[in-house]
């Protein structure tokens, strides 16, 4: 047996070629690593790069008819002969896998119990049920699931949660390693530390070696001893984590490098932006709640009653013209609700929302819509809210046809310029490209040229930038503050890394529970922060000088 874990040797791996039948490119080309018991090797690089593909081909989770060659093996055996009752066992008891997205993992028809329970049963028939359910309800309470949860479903978990659910699932059966892929994207700061300490215990308590895939340099430097570099489907770095950090030889490691220092590098000059006149956007005691209703058997044999959950509890606050205020705060505290109580594509159950003198909360559904064409918004994933059936170019000018701002002709000329404008030449290419046929940076610039075609006064950002890699995040902000001063945007920037939030923004509110618990000049939050949450997020945001130090 070998004395290493995990083996790759020279894995090459090419999708099945789609249209055309041209030659497939390599997505990994070429890759070799090892991992041991109880280490911790990161892989970084670019959407695109073949970090996924290199951890799905280590589970034999790629597509049929994927062109593969090299070798993987786990503990001496080769993943790529286990037969089909092998690679079952492999999956889950020797090696799990924790997705991106949680929902690809979860069924929206089972409780959360019956996920762990189904786990456990499947490969542990012969647990009875009660000790299957001790076993899970200790797991989950491990990523901090209270066992009040247990009966309920994924809907009504944040997306945050759901991911604690997802990494729960994987450490039910000790498995000997995990490839986690962007596991913490969806989670703010505080949790994520909370999961990645976690998990590195559990890797030092037994032996459990960890596959880390991910754009966060500054978390993969914390929580890994390792790192490899991979572009263009090649591993082009690899080494100690200080001697990738201290020395990087490649130039593509030096340039994520310097795009990940420069957002979190200090900013000297104190940000100020004039508060003159009226708030361009009024929020008071704003409230959105939700009820839970008690079924017939709960209330019947328990006397359960309805249960009202405080999404966003009296909330406060103004932007003015030309600000950009940034909404930080852990998963599930209400910051993407406000958001959507703002635009009122939920009414609000209190408050008021006034938006150029304008009361929203009382204006009429159609009143509401022709507003809207004022307040736009940028959500996390570009790709979701982009029509698949679409071009790009029909996607960005279907909000000028649908507020009749522009005939067909008009609205080509203006995306065209839109297109020029956000980086995306030549233009007559990407305007007849499909979604799916463009990167996540790509996505993510044509929803800005989208938002930004109606030419809005507000922009609410809806974690912007949290799936892209360092240095797309940068290309992307800075962006954004062009086409701030350009179009004359305000922008409510909401995120849960602070480090973005802290070179993009001069205000900053700090949302828990609901509630924003502090809110002030972003260089006053960073070094004089009031609130013990604050303190507490501050705290655990993964910096990257001080994995170098």
């Amino acid at each position: 047996m070998s004395d290493k874990l995990l083996q790759v040797e020279n894995l090459r791996v090419a999708y099945p070629h789609g249209r055309g039948g041209a030659e497939a490119s390599w997505a990994v080309d070429g890759v070799s690593l090892t991992l041991g018991a109880g280490e911790r090797l990161g892989i970084v690089g670019e959407s695109g790069c073949g970090k996924s593909t290199l951890g799905r081909a280590v589970m034999r989770l790629l597509p049929h008819k994927t062109n593969v060659e090299g070798k993987v093996d786990f503990n001496g055996q080769s993943v790529f002969d286990l037969t089909p009752q092998e690679l079952r066992r492999f999956r889950g008891e020797a090696v799990a896998l924790v997705f991106q997205d949680p929902m690809t993992r979860l069924d929206p028809l089972m409780t959360i119990g019956e996920h762990c329970l189904e786990t456990l049963m499947a490969h542990q028939p012969e647990l009875n049920r009660q000790k299957a359910k001790d076993i899970a309800i200790a797991t989950l309470e491990t990523v901090k699931i209270p066992s009040s949860r247990w009966s309920q479903y994924p809907h009504e978990f944040s997306g945050g949660m759901r991911q604690r659910v997802a990494i729960a699932l994987a450490l039910l059966l000790n498995p000997k390693m995990i490839v986690a892929d962007e596991p913490t994207t969806s989670l703010d700061v505080t949790v994520s530390a909370e999961i990645l300490q976690e998990l590195t215990r559990l890797c030092r308590d037994r032996e459990m070696a960890l596959l880390l895939i991910s754009h966060d340099l500054a978390m993969v430097g914390e929580y890994c001893d390792r790192i490899a570099v991979m572009y263009g489907g090649k591993v082009v770095e690899t080494g100690p984590t200080q001697q990738v950090f201290y020395h990087p030889q490649h130039q593509y490691t030096q340039s994520l490098l310097q795009s990940a220092l420069h957002i979190q590098a200090v900013q000297e000059e104190v940000k100020t932006t004039p508060k003159e006149g009226a708030p361009l956007l009024l929020v008071q005691e704003l409230q959105q709640h939700y009820t839970l209703e008690a079924n017939f058997i709960e209330r019947w044999l328990f006397s359960a009653k309805n249960q009202t959950i405080k999404a966003v509890d009296g909330v406060s606050f103004e932007l003015y013209p030309g600000e950009i205020l940034g909404l930080v705060g852990e998963s599930g505290c209400g910051k993407s609700t406000l958001s959507r109580t703002i635009l009122q594509l939920i009414p609000a159950t209190g408050g008021k929302v006034q938006f150029l003198g304008r009361n929203l909360t009382e204006l009429s559904a159609n009143s509401v819509r022709s507003s809207r064409r004022e307040m736009q918004m940028v959500f996390q994933d570009p790709h979701a809210c982009l029509n698949p059936m679409m071009t790009v170019g029909e996607s960005i000018a279907d909000p000028l046809l649908i507020h009749k701002l522009a005939t067909g002709q008009e609205a080509k000329i203006q995306v065209e310029k839109m297109l020029t404008r956000v980086g995306l030449t030549p233009v007559e290419d990407f305007a007849n490209r499909y979604p799916s046929e463009l990167s996540g940076g790509q996505q993510q610039r044509v929803a800005i040229a989208r938002s930004l075609i109606t030419r809005p006064k507000l922009v609410i950002c809806d974690e912007p930038v949290s799936m892209l890699d360092a240095s797309v995040q940068t290309q992307v902000l800075e962006l954004m503050l062009e086409l701030k001063q350009e179009f004359e945007l305000t922008y409510l920037f909401i995120t849960h890394d602070l480090w973005v939030a802290r070179f993009f923004c001069d205000r900053i509110a700090v949302m828990n529970s609901g509630r924003i618990v502090e809110i002030g000049p972003t260089r006053q939050i960073f070094t004089n922060p009031q609130h013990p949450y604050t303190k507490t997020l501050l705290g655990a945001a993964p910096l990257l000088a001080r994995t170098s130090s």
